[in-house]
């Protein structure tokens, strides 16, 4: 795998997670009571201990896009750069 196939794949995997992120995002504003009410029946959580749970997801989800896709990408895209303008 070469780095323009790498960097293709790294900007991918980002969008990705960002569109996951959204439609999480989304989902709890818009289903968030239906969401409580089933895991509520399952465990016992308050309204207070979802919604940070849910916050505290969407946190780490967006931090590991950053860290294992955006960081990546911006190296390659920066070698890359410099690859080409050296030839």
């Amino acid at each position: 795998m070469n780095m323009d196939e790498q960097d293709y794949l790294l900007d991918r995997g980002f969008l990705l997670c960002y569109a996951l992120l959204l439609l999480w995002f989304a989902f709890f504003l818009l289903a968030g009571n239906w969401a409580y009410s089933i895991q509520a029946g399952r465990f016992e959580l308050s309204r207070h201990d979802f919604t940070l749970l849910n916050y505290w997801g969407i946190a780490f989800t967006k931090i590991c896009a950053i860290i294992f896709f955006l960081f990546p990408y911006i190296s390659i895209k920066l070698v890359l750069r410099k690859k080409r303008k050296n030839t």
